[in-house]
C-alpha cells in the first residue's frame, strides 16, 4: 500500500510501484537502453562521474568538457527514444500539472556511485515539478536547502518509491550519498536505477 510522506516540501510516495510494475518497467528500460546506451559522463573539468546516464524524451541531460546542458541527441548522435508510457502514467498521476515531461533522465548507480548535493535549475519554467522514480537497490537520499549549506535530512528510498520535488522543494539541494548494493533483487546484477522526469522548456 502506498504511503505518502512529506519532508522539507519533498513528497515521497512509498511503495508507489508494486513488484510487478517495477519488473515491467525494468523490461521496458532494458529495451530503451539498447537504443540509447548508458554512458559515463565527465564533468566540465574532465572528471568521470560515478553514475552512468541515458535519457528518453525530446531532451536528455548531458555533461562533458563543454559543460552541463540539455541536448536533443544521445552522445552517439541518435535521437533519444520516447518516454515510456508507464513513466508518463506516473507523472500524470503525481505531478499535478498539465504539461508533459520533456526529459526522462536515467541514472544507473553501481556499488560506489553517488550524486553530490545539487539543484535542478537548468529548466526554463521552475514552477514545474521534478518527479523521481527509484528502482533496484536502496539509495540514501539527502534533502537540503535552497541555499547551499545548513542542516539536511536523509531518507532511504526503496525500489518502487516516487518523489515529487515541487513548490518549496523545487530548488532545494538534494543528492544520493550512497546505495545499499545488493539490497534488492529487482536488477539481477544489483545497482539502482533512478528516473528523473522534467519539463525543460
Amino acid at each position: 500500500m502506498t504511503e505518502i510522506l512529506h519532508q522539507r516540501g519533498f513528497v515521497i510516495h512509498r511503495n508507489y510501484l508494486n513488484r510487478e510494475a517495477q519488473e515491467a518497467l525494468v523490461a521496458t528500460l532494458r529495451d530503451l537502453l539498447t537504443q540509447a546506451p548508458l554512458v559515463q559522463p565527465v564533468t566540465p573539468r574532465g572528471k568521470p562521474m560515478s553514475v552512468r546516464m541515458s535519457a528518453a524524451g525530446r531532451f536528455g541531460w548531458v555533461s562533458d568538457r563543454n559543460g552541463y546542458r540539455y541536448a536533443e541527441m544521445h552522445p552517439s548522435g541518435v535521437p533519444w527514444p520516447p518516454i515510456p508510457e508507464q513513466v508518463l502514467a506516473i507523472w500524470n498521476d503525481v505531478s499535478a500539472v498539465a504539461r508533459a515531461p520533456e526529459c526522462c533522465l536515467i541514472n544507473w548507480y553501481g556499488a560506489d556511485a553517488r550524486m553530490g548535493l545539487h539543484q535542478d535549475r537548468d529548466e526554463a519554467d521552475l514552477t514545474m515539478p521534478v518527479v523521481s522514480v527509484s528502482l533496484g537497490d536502496s539509495g540514501l537520499f539527502r534533502m537540503g536547502n535552497v541555499e547551499r549549506g545548513g542542516s539536511s535530512e536523509s531518507v532511504w528510498l526503496e525500489s518502487g518509491d516516487v518523489v515529487v520535488m515541487g513548490g518549496a522543494a523545487r530548488l532545494c539541494h538534494h543528492g544520493v550519498d550512497r546505495i545499499r548494493f545488493g539490497s534488492s533483487t529487482l536488477l539481477p546484477r544489483g545497482g539502482r536505477i533512478n528516473l528523473t522526469l522534467r519539463v525543460v522548456t
